[in-house]
């Protein structure tokens, strides 16, 4: 797939923007803050129906505006699919094929993004929160019900919170009620670690051979998902449940006292080891990036091998921060066979044959032009 035609208004530093793309390696070429990281993200926003830099969705709205608008052409194998997003402070208007969509879960998956930026690097050295972040957000691009999933565990988690909120004061006593939500947190949850079993699994089957092949052969990858509940990916539905029961049985007291949630898929983590070696703790600079490029690597053939089309990759001002050996390991990997963006203040000293076909477009001012 690939985006054919791309228009902004009212987005960011953006008045108002038509651009084409070609299905090759776009160059986004321009110095800081004049607007490359908007368009990325712009795309990414068409995408995923959400930022991956902010959360507050206001930001993304032009300075004294009402609302961001962003449309999109993508070209898949058997389709042409116009997308729109519209962003007001009273939310989000989503638009497949002209029809508007009652839920953004069923929005999301029309369009295919991977992301790497800087602050991916982050992936392995940050906290856990950044990596669930990135389960849920790859999820959510090829299963739809993991988002819808996700959606209610948000909810009852909430509901729950709110409810040992009340215990912890003394406004609540109902135990009966507390039983009711945490059978329903439960069953919500159990699905939500199961997925992303599967899932981790799926991404080390892939990362392996790309982490192996751009060390040289010397190290071997292992990604491990840490649940916060002492659950197995070989149990099956009834036995996950039990090992739930059984933890929140035992800290209901723990959790009445601090009034909150200490267990469940938003306390889980994820672990990557070389060679036996936990990277995060133990890992050199250099393994940490390689780890962070061989997972997103693997996320482009994860999701072709799940929906059968490439999806679009968007390098934002990351081929500055890998060296010239991991550099020219990436662009050979997407060499003919994804769509990609990069944003860049300059292309001197990476010599890539990549880039020398590329589109080029500068950006200066909120403006766009094809170089």
């Amino acid at each position: 797939m690939y985006i054919e035609k791309l228009a902004l208004k009212n987005y960011r530093n953006y008045e108002e923007i038509y651009v084409e793309f070609e299905n090759k390696v776009n160059v986004i070429l321009g110095e800081n803050a004049q607007g490359k990281t908007n368009v990325m993200e712009s795309i990414y926003v068409l995408a995923m129906a959400k930022s991956h830099r902010t959360s507050n969705d206001k930001d993304l709205i032009r300075w004294d505006q009402e609302y961001a608008k962003i449309e999109g052409r993508v070209q898949k194998q058997h389709s042409s699919l116009p997308l729109q997003l519209i962003i007001s402070k009273k939310g989000k208007k989503a638009k497949c094929n002209h029809i508007e969509q009652q839920r953004l879960s069923q929005y999301v998956g029309n369009l295919n993004v991977v992301m790497f930026a800087p602050e991916d690097l982050n992936l392995v050295k940050g906290s856990p929160q950044v990596r669930r972040r990135f389960i849920d957000m790859e999820i959510g691009q090829v299963s739809p019900i993991y988002l819808h999933d996700m959606s209610q565990y948000q909810k009852i988690l909430q509901q729950r919170n709110h409810f040992l909120k009340m215990m912890q004061i003394k406004k609540q006593t109902d135990q009966t009620m507390l039983e009711i939500l945490t059978e329903q947190f439960i069953q919500i949850a159990v699905k939500v670690v199961m997925k992303r079993f599967e899932f981790l699994r799926l991404l080390e089957n892939w990362a392996k051979p790309i982490h192996h092949g751009i060390s040289r052969g010397k190290e071997v990858l292992e990604i491990t998902y840490k649940p916060s509940v002492e659950v197995l990916e070989e149990q099956d539905l009834s036995k996950m449940i039990a090992s739930f029961e059984e933890k929140f049985s035992k800290v209901r007291t723990r959790e009445i006292e601090r009034g909150t949630t200490l267990f469940g898929p938003h306390r889980d983590d994820l672990l990557f080891f070389v060679n036996g070696r936990d990277v995060q703790t133990f890992g050199s600079q250099g393994q940490q990036r390689t780890t962070a490029l061989s997972v997103k690597l693997a996320e482009i053939e994860l999701i072709y091998a799940e929906i059968g089309e490439y999806p679009i990759l968007l390098l934002d001002d990351v081929l500055s921060e890998l060296d010239d050996y991991r550099q020219s390991h990436l662009l050979n990997t997407i060499q003919g066979k994804v769509q990609t963006f990069v944003t860049t203040t300059s292309v001197d000293g990476i010599d890539h044959q990549t880039l020398k076909e590329a589109s080029t477009f500068v950006v200066e001012a909120g403006v766009i032009r094809k170089a």
